[in-house]
């Protein structure tokens, strides 16, 4: 996950006057000499001057806010974003970049997507509402606060016992006792209870804040950042759902009877599995299920650091520089000493402080395979956000070509770190993993990371909750019945048991509350990693997708810093179709793992596939 500024997700600066900038928002007339791409150059340089130094101070209070958790550093990070918003939503920077807009065809396209960026910044801090605007910030700060200050409780036999996330997932990932499995799921869901009310504050709080500009709600004005409508990214959605569901029903019924299995339970009578089965949180993806294939083997008994610094090598051996030194002092990559006191935010994720080289990475690292492609993965953020960070590309275009596209980019290097070519070159493949037939090995992959299994909850669930919550077709009393249909329709997931409404397990997932109406991102983004991993393979490496290594091969960083130094200054559509020869496509997914297909029919025959 990347951590972008609070306005948006996500210089050299351009000639103009601030004089002349000071008149147009004074309202005096341009000279006649003056063309309208003058005026938005001299516009966009103050602009960017003004914003920026606030924008890295709300970056540092942000950071610090969930490094540190505690009343102080939120109500600092409260007082920082609110600079930020009060500047970007000026009520004249929004008339002048309406106007400017309005005449888009005079002006030259870098200019435009410069202008268009400021609009949708904007678009999140209207001062034509501030009262809203600050209440907002006010009630982010606070969610975030409760959210990562939270301590799990494990609750068995009477006694209590404060747990971690990565315990959770570790219980999740090894235990086969149904009872201690079902016990840590239910203390990973006791979280969206005091979540619950804040969330609905935010919801309302968040499209008062969109509509202000004329967008219908607040997922629509984060969908807008693509130069799509709500329609058209469900559309979107929908296609890679469709894409994958014949081979996702097959891994479905795959798992739900190896798990029966592995717990000595009675398969569900409608086909739907017990959430505490599976061994994520979400069942968004679906680890350690493929007997004799134990990734986690070769990493113990090495140094926690080795995870990072190898990722670092990797890149290096691309061709990329070594990362700033400031990365490593400054970046807060393991788990909080518990005897320190001091609590983080759990969730991983890449900063890009000041727009410049201050890069960092929050993340809680241990020595297992896990941590090892996640490592990978938010370097690659890092190295995106330093490879567009460069004269050529202003200030507010040092972005992905999407959103999605970070995802991608760190989705393809986390893919490219599970090959087992490079996991052999690095000492990191297990002897059974080494000797595992192809097949066994891409089912380890089609069910875990960001492929086959991920689809359904970040194109499905995720989305259309998010879509309906913003939209008003949810029903304040009734979020978990929602979500749970969601994840009944999509993965063919049930709960354990009753979930009361008191409750709200969709607030359990952090994007929810932090990083709002965007999971779509990381579908998108899912496709695009195996649309450039195809390419990569078969173009650059001339070597199976499926068993290729990126590791050395200069032509390969070559060709990601074609597509990586771009930033925002393209349509993204274009950088795709430029890189890959094809648009947004779920093809190159569905190739991968087509050699599973048949494994799975002759696995499956005779059993039940689907759910009700």
């Amino acid at each position: 996950m990347i951590k972008l500024p609070v306005s948006t997700k996500r210089r050299g600066f351009l000639k103009g006057s601030l004089a002349a900038m000071a008149g147009l928002l004074g309202g005096r007339s341009w000279a006649a000499s003056e063309t309208l791409e003058q005026e938005a150059q001299a516009f966009l340089e103050g602009y960017v001057k003004g914003w920026l130094p606030l924008e890295t101070a709300s970056q540092e209070a942000s950071w610090l806010a969930l490094t540190d958790v505690g009343p102080a550093h939120t109500d600092e990070q409260v007082k920082k974003n609110l600079e930020v918003s009060r500047y970007v939503g000026r009520p004249e920077f929004i008339k002048t970049i309406e106007r400017l807009l309005e005449k888009r065809s005079a002006l030259e396209d870098l200019t435009v997507r410069q202008l268009e960026k400021a609009r949708l910044r904007a678009a999140e801090a209207p001062g034509t509402v501030p009262e809203v605007v600050e209440a907002r910030a006010t009630a982010e700060a606070k969610q975030s606060a409760a959210q990562d200050g939270y301590r799990f409780v494990r609750k068995t036999n009477g006694r209590e016992t404060v747990v971690s996330a990565n315990d959770i997932d570790r219980v999740l990932i090894e235990s086969r006792d149904l009872e201690e499995r079902l016990a840590v799921w239910t203390a990973a869901k006791a979280i969206g209870e005091p979540l619950r009310d804040g969330l609905l504050t935010l919801r309302d709080l968040r499209n008062k804040v969109a509509r202000a500009l004329g967008f219908d709600d607040f997922f629509a004005l984060q969908v807008a950042d693509y130069g799509m409508t709500t329609p058209e990214m469900i559309q979107v959605c929908d296609t890679l759902i469709a894409d994958v569901t014949p081979l996702y029903r097959s891994l479905h019924a795959w798992a739900r009877r190896s798990l029966a299995e592995r717990y000595q339970a009675k398969l569900p009578a409608d086909g739907r599995m017990p959430a505490h089965w599976l061994p994520n949180r979400w069942g968004q993806n679906w680890p350690r299920l493929v007997a004799g294939i134990d990734m986690d083997a070769p990493f113990r008994g090495k140094p926690r650091e080795y995870i990072p610094e190898q990722a670092e090598r990797f890149y290096q051996s691309l061709g990329f520089s070594r990362l700033p030194a400031w990365f490593w002092a400054k970046s807060d990559l393991y788990p909080a000493d518990p005897g320190s006191g001091r609590k983080k935010n759990s969730h991983a994720s890449a900063w890009h402080i000041n727009l410049e080289s201050d890069v960092r990475s929050l993340m809680s690292i241990e020595p297992d395979s896990r941590w090892f492609t996640t490592a990978h993965h938010e370097l690659g953020h890092i190295y995106y956000d330093l490879a567009y960070s460069t004269p050529k590309v202003p200030y507010l275009l040092r972005a992905g070509a999407n959103r999605a596209f970070h995802e991608g980019i760190g989705d393809l290097i986390g893919l490219a770190a599970s090959q087992r070519p490079y996991l052999k070159r690095v000492g990191l493949l297990s002897p059974e993993a080494e000797k595992a037939d192809a097949s066994t090995f891409l089912l380890d992959t089609a069910l875990d990371g960001s492929s086959i299994v991920f689809i359904p909850f970040a194109a499905g669930v995720m989305t259309r909750f998010e879509r309906d919550f913003y939209g008003g077709t949810i029903n304040d009393h009734a979020l978990n019945a929602a979500w749970w249909n969601l994840a009944g329709r999509y993965q063919g997931i049930a709960a354990p048991a009753d979930r009361p409404e008191s409750l709200c397990d969709a607030a359990t997932k952090t994007h929810i509350n932090d990083d709002p109406a965007q999971y779509y991102d990381y579908a998108i983004g899912t496709a695009i990693k195996f649309q450039l991993h195809d390419h990569i393979a078969r173009e650059i490496l001339k070597q199976d997708p499926r068993d290729c290594d990126y590791f050395g091969n200069k032509r390969v960083g070559d060709f990601l810093r074609g597509v990586l130094s771009l930033g925002a200054t393209r349509d993204w559509n274009a950088v795709l179709r430029e890189a890959t020869g094809e648009g947004l496509s779920g093809r190159s997914m569905v190739a991968y793992f087509a050699p599973l297909v048949e494994w799975l029919d002759k696995q499956n025959a005779g059993h039940p596939i689907g759910w009700t």
